[in-house]
């Protein structure tokens, strides 16, 4: 099963939404929200701004669930 790519990113500081595609090979550790410019980090023990801040966990978070076969 390939992973989700789309993830609806929500920012804290201001409640903006935008729908980003994650990238498969890397975690993104920045984003910066295109309403109020706040720049999001990820939240103590998440890999990425997406499983802080997404609704769709990164790919990576994504192939470890169990039952996801990547054949």
């Amino acid at each position: 099963m390939k992973p989700e790519l789309e993830s609806m990113v929500t920012c804290p500081a201001c409640g903006h939404q935008e729908a980003e595609v994650m990238p498969e090979g890397a975690c993104q550790y920045y984003y910066q929200c295109k309403w109020c410019h706040a720049l999001l980090k990820p939240k103590s023990g998440d890999c990425c701004i997406f499983c802080s801040y997404g609704d769709t966990p990164c790919p990576s978070v994504q192939s470890r669930k169990p039952g996801h076969n990547d054949g």
